[in-house]
């Protein structure tokens, strides 16, 4: 690249002149290439160990006039190629103009300022990202894709230096992080290491410090492990490998690919050592962290955060901690965990001022809400700031937002605002709701079934009536001391009241605010009303398995025993899979909201269930419910380091994967009653995930004797199942149903009841330690083995369905898919002709999942084929892939992929010269005529009253369904999917015949196959043979037609035919292909072919001759190594054809039959060895995953630049 010029005084220091001219010298490095001696080795090595590459190009080009030894550097290279580029732009633009200069000084400056407009024009085009980073850092990116061969879309992260470990002996050397790669580089006298790790082929990273590795980070893939140490900073380096992992799961779980955040904040000044990239990460992390702790939106954007005080009015103090700002939030954290915690979005503050300060109360900040509260912030480092960053988001915040005031005075469950907001929904009396699927003048809109269902009871005034009314007077208390509503203070005495019980009245009020449902529903009033109306009446297969489970969700419960419980269920979760396309409808989803529905609002649960689904529980209730089996594993990890006694008797029973993923899915609604059970969803939302932990892990403990005594999977479940159905709910004041899992598991002597309150106190009292960030440390080795395991069970899925139709061994089935997956992945972050989601669709079975485009497949053709046909392959490539596409969507499936490649390895001769012979047909046609010679060829058939009866009999059938009803309809295409299904067993009869261009095409692959053969001449004179025999048969078969001769057997066309030419069948009645690739320079290249062949002279009599005849003109024409219509010129004299070429249209009456080639090929022993080879795919694919599927960006110089590349 061109670089702003820059004096160097010692030109030869370390560096080989290799070009000279009067004005300009061309260098290259001490240590680059080959050669150098002790001196290269020295220099490379110190280049590496410094990193004085990363900003010491190998190559260079210095300015110099007359006698000066002052030089100037102008431009550098990474690579020969590149640097050759400049040379060469130099001398033809430069050269003769400095000649005309008598100054050195005027030559300088002219050099100078024409290098410096070159470079500022490209800087025009440069993006944004790249400005960002700094100059040290974009050159270490480009050293990183010299280094590996990266394409220009791999970003580098971060670099670190540090050791490899290969064996005993540690490397020395560089580890580059990039989005997809994890990469090391280091050369020691002599000795060149080069790692490369894919992120989505880590199962596990670890930190740890041993005796052999100290304080080193262990990166393990499938079949090997790596260790690295000697980080400057390796809690950091392991962190961003962490994220990146991350990152690379999340593309296995859901194809999503890795996307730059534009919406961050520019840095006041451009960070020398940290990247753009690294930065929006380390942004991502906060986020992430701020997000969970607050329980905000995944739209919510940290701004930043300072230390600060909070001034505490029912507690008289000043509280030390944490101020954060986003773009709709203001969040407080006490230092000291659950002293303080505060939430105060930014649609609620009134007034922001600075309040004056003293040495009591230095710097304060006043925040005043709409709902009459003030919150006195103090010790701020700069105020100033702070107020103009609240201020600049107040004014973003949109006036049409409603408020929470309903909260100040009680839980009225009603989602409907005020009347004066425009973007409020219509009022309950509205003309407009005539026909509407939900309205505000339902019940369940203003209220939860609970509170429906019980309003005509009489009022109970016994003990627990009463408890339930102290509970209530207790939370009436905490308001009145530290507000009510979203702005509420979140203290020790907030916890302790949710551990003793929610009362039900106010149970769905505080649900919204802990999980921060209330936030989302405030900030999109209407939105559920309009989506169910967008959702109801849609039919998918989301709405289907709805149907299916609304009976099934708590039917021992008089609220889902009617019509209105089944209807509110059916709006709400048809609503979620309306918003939510990805997750749809999963089971046990019916469960928590019919659960959610006894104490809340349609709105309300609507809301409720996506802070569950999309926040609280992650990936819990998508397809495959990795989110479970993630904390399945963690529950084991746990398991094994609180209980180890237990765990190694339940390993061995395997219990506790069985138990745990219905207790996690449903928050053990589905396995205790669901009264006791809202106890545990009460401290859930509150606490988060590491209640459900500690509950189970409480279970495990209580029934640990019972379970020590088990030896069988059946009598633990048991013992597990009837504890939990005895989970009681003492306090609460809903009459007594009975759990329907407990009267189907309940015995003689039932167990002593338990009651869930001392359940939850024994959780916390047992198991409290447990923290939310060691989970979430614990979930990501999880996650990793989780994704992987689904991975192999998908593998092992695919490789089944397709192993009874294909030849190849189960061990090359799983190879082939491991490949095929990766090539799918590289497309997803390194692009494709066809976006990611097109290529990726999670709702299709394993087999048809993943799909690679044109580009990919060419790639892996290029590598498996065994059918080398040099710069020939991406033409054929492409025919193969237009064969194998049958649905015309540009991407083809594993099943599809594996059908090409295997008729190349196990079929017989007739199978793959059949497979030959389709590609020189339609479809497998240039993409721009395929469409109409594909019709063309199934119009031109030779069964052509076979295909006009069977037209005819759609035509007639079709006509007859318009009559039928739509059940007649739906068993028609219900017999025409069977028809489908069933397998067509194709003859070699069924094929169409190929016209003279067609054959011209298969002619010139044939030639291209053999230029790599080691029987190269016989082959070719074999396939001139074959050539010449099939275009006279051709020509026979065409004076037949033209004389109107009938369909005639092959002992018939021999009995016509003279004896001096060679044998051929007549043709039956020719219906070519006539949109062939006529007009085209290409289509001129190959009627001339054809001409030459079609005039070979009549007056040989002689098989011999005319054999020796034709071979030597076949073999003239393709004496290049391979004939490409490329590689022949319109004035290239073809032999055979003298000084007679016409550029005449190819003859239309000419063709052939597959039996025809067939039978012509089998007179060639050469041919007939050559397609009866097998070829060994193990070792094709060996040298695929050498290549890593890019190009590397080699020098195509002598020199040997990373000549050995492992990965």
């Amino acid at each position: 690249m061109w670089i702003s010029p820059e004096e160097v005084l010692l030109a030869n220091a370390l560096w080989v002149s290799e070009r000279a001219n009067p004005f300009f010298i061309l260098q290259r490095r001490k240590g680059h290439g080959k050669g150098g001696g002790i001196t290269g080795l020295l220099v490379g090595t110190l280049d590496v160990v410094l990193d004085s590459s990363a900003r010491v190009a190998p190559y260079r080009i210095l300015h110099q006039t007359g006698e000066s030894q002052l030089f100037w550097s102008i431009a550098c290279g990474s690579s020969r190629k590149e640097i050759t580029e400049h040379w060469e732009w130099l001398e033809a633009n430069l050269l003769q103009t400095l000649s005309i200069f008598d100054n050195d000084e005027d030559i300088t400056t002219f050099v100078k300022g024409k290098i410096q407009g070159i470079i500022a024009e490209e800087n025009k085009s440069k993006l944004a990202q790249e400005d960002e980073d700094s100059g040290k850092f974009r050159e270490a990116e480009v050293k990183m894709r010299r280094l590996f061969g990266m394409p220009d879309e791999e970003k580098l992260v971060n670099y670190y230096s540090c050791s490899y470990w290969k064996g005993r002996v540690p490397r020395q050397g560089w580890a580059y992080l990039s989005v997809n790669h994890l990469c090391f580089y280091s050369f020691l006298l002599g000795k060149e290491v080069t790692l490369v790790v894919q992120w989505t082929d880590v199962t596990q990273l670890e930190k740890n410090a041993t005796l052999l590795f100290p304080e080193s980070v262990r990166v393990s893939t499938r079949t090997t492990e790596h260790y690295f140490s000697m980080f400057l900073n390796i809690n950091d380096t392991f962190k961003l490998m962490e994220q990146l992992a991350n990152i690379a799961m999340r593309q296995l779980l859901d194809n999503e690919g890795f996307a730059a955040d534009r919406s961050l904040p520019k840095p006041c000044k451009t960070l020398k050592n940290v990247s753009a990239l690294k930065r929006d990460l380390d942004a991502r992390a906060k986020n992430e962290r701020y997000r969970a702790l607050f329980r905000l939106t995944p739209e919510e954007r940290l701004d930043g955060h300072t230390d600060c005080t909070l001034w505490t009015p029912f507690a008289k103090m000043h509280i030390v901690g944490q101020l954060f700002v986003s773009n709709n939030y203001i969040c407080f954290t006490s230092r000291e965990e659950d002293l303080c915690q505060l939430i105060i979005p930014l649609r609620e503050v009134s007034i922001v001022e600075k309040a004056d300060s003293s040495s009591v109360l230095p710097c304060p900040v006043s925040i005043s809400t709409k709902s009459k509260m003030t919150f006195l912030f103090a010790n701020l480092r700069d105020r100033d700031f702070l107020v103009q960053r609240i201020s600049d988001f107040l004014q973003r915040t949109p006036d049409n937002l409603w408020s929470d005031a309903r909260d100040l005075t009680g839980h009225s469950g009603s989602p409907s605002p005020g009347t004066s907001l425009p973007s409020s929904p219509p009022s309950s009396g509205a003309g407009g709701l005539q026909g509407r699927h939900y309205s505000s003048s339902l019940p369940t809109a203003s209220q939860g079934l609970l509170r429906i269902y019980q309003k005509d009871a009489p009022e109970d005034l016994g003990p627990k009536a009463t408890k339930e009314k102290m509970k209530e007077e207790s939370w009436n208390i905490h308001f009145f001391e530290f507000g009510r509503g979203v702005c509420m203070y979140r203290t020790s005495k907030t916890r302790e009241l949710v551990l003793n019980g929610i009362p039900e009245t106010l149970r769905g009020e505080l649900w919204l605010l802990f999980s921060g449902a209330q936030n989302e529903m405030a900030t999109h009033p209407g939105y559920y009303g309009e989506l169910v109306e967008q959702a109801m009446g849609l039919c998918t297969l989301a709405t289907e398995e709805i149907e299916r489970d609304l009976h099934r969700s708590m039917p021992e419960h008089h609220a889902f025993q009617n019509e209105t419980g089944i209807a509110a269920l059916r709006r709400v979760l048809t609503a979620y899979a309306c918003r939510n396309p990805g997750i749809g409808y999963c089971q046990a989803m019916n469960i928590v909201t019919s659960v959610l529905l006894l104490y809340c609002t349609e709105e309300e649960a609507f809301w409720l269930l996506v802070a569950l689904c999309e926040r609280m529980l992650p990936d819990y209730y998508n397809t495959r419910v990795v989110g479970a089996l993630v904390d399945q594993g963690v529950f084991e990890e746990l398991t094994r380091e609180c209980l180890p006694l237990l765990y190694e008797h339940m390993q061995d029973l395997g219990v506790i994967s069985t138990i745990s993923l219905s207790w996690f899915l449903t928050l053990f609604l589905s396995v205790m009653p669901f009264d006791s059970a809202a106890v545990v969803v009460d401290c859930f939302f509150y606490e988060g995930i590491k209640v459900i932990f500690q509950v189970a892990l409480a279970v495990l403990h209580a029934n640990m004797d019972h379970l020590l005594s088990c030896s069988d999977e059946g009598e633990a479940m048991t013992i597990l199942g009837r504890y939990l159905d005895n989970v009681v709910n003492k306090q609460t004041v809903s009459p007594p149903i009975p759990h329907l899992h407990a009267l189907l598991t309940s015995g003689d002597q039932p167990p002593p009841e338990i009651d869930v309150f001392e359940l939850v106190k024994a959780s916390y009292e047992k198991f409290g330690s447990l923290r939310a960030d060691v989970i979430e440390q614990m979930r990501f080795k999880q996650r990793l083995k989780v994704i992987h395991s689904l991975e192999d069970t998908a593998k092992r899925s695919v490789v089944r369905a397709i192993m009874t139709e294909s030849a190849f061994s189960i061990e090359e089935l799983e190879d082939l898919y491991v490949l095929f997956k990766a090539k799918h992945i590289t497309s997803c972050y390194w692009g494709g002709s066809s976006e990611a989601t097109d290529r990726h669709d999670p709702s299709l079975p394993y087999l048809e999942q993943y799909r690679i485009d044109l580009g990919q497949f060419s790639q892996l053709f290029g590598s498996l084929a065994t059918w080398p046909c040099g710069v020939h392959s991406p033409t054929l490539a492409a025919r193969l892939f237009r064969l194998l596409d049958h649905n015309k969507d540009g991407l083809i499936n594993f099943k599809e992929f594996v059908t090409g490649l295997s008729g190349m390895y196990h079929g017989d001769m007739t199978e793959k010269l059949k497979l030959l012979y389709k590609l020189h047909l339609p479809p497998a046609l240039c993409p721009e005529e395929a469409e109409s010679a594909l019709e063309a060829t199934q119009f031109f058939t030779d069964d052509t009253q076979g295909e006009d009866v069977k037209e005819g009999g759609d035509a007639k059938g079709e006509a007859d369904e318009k009559k039928e009803d739509k059940v007649k309809d739906y068993k028609y295409y219900l017999r025409m999917w069977a028809k489908e299904k069933e397998p067509k067993k194709e003859t070699i009869k069924d094929l169409p015949r190929m016209n003279q261009e067609q054959f011209i095409e298969l002619c010139k692959t044939l030639y291209n196959m053999f230029s790599e053969d080691s029987l190269e001449q016989e082959l070719y004179h074999a396939i001139a043979t074959v050539a010449s025999l099939l275009l006279r048969i051709g020509e026979v078969g065409k004076k037949f037609t033209n004389n109107g001769a009938k369909k005639l057997d092959a002992a018939s066309a021999l009995a016509v035919i003279p004896p001096g030419p060679p044998a051929a069948d007549p043709l039956q009645p020719a219906h070519e292909d006539s949109n062939g690739e006529g007009g085209s320079g290409q289509s001129q290249v190959c009627r001339a072919l054809a001409e030459a062949q079609l005039e070979t002279p009549p007056q040989q009599t002689s098989d011999e001759d005319v054999k020796d005849d034709t071979s030597v003109s076949s073999y003239s024409m393709v004496s290049g190594g391979s004939l490409q219509c490329e590689d022949i010129a319109d004035d290239t004299v073809l032999i055979g054809c003298g000084d007679q070429r016409r550029g005449s249209s190819l003859d239309g009456d000419w063709s052939i039959t597959f039996e025809q080639v067939l039978a012509s090929m089998l007179t060639e022993p050469p041919l007939v060895n050559y397609f009866e080879k097998k070829g060994d795919i193990r070792a094709n694919m060996a040298s695929c995953r050498a290549q890593r599927g890019v190009e590397r960006q080699m020098s195509s110089s002598s020199d040997h630049e990373l000549a050995h590349h492992s990965v």
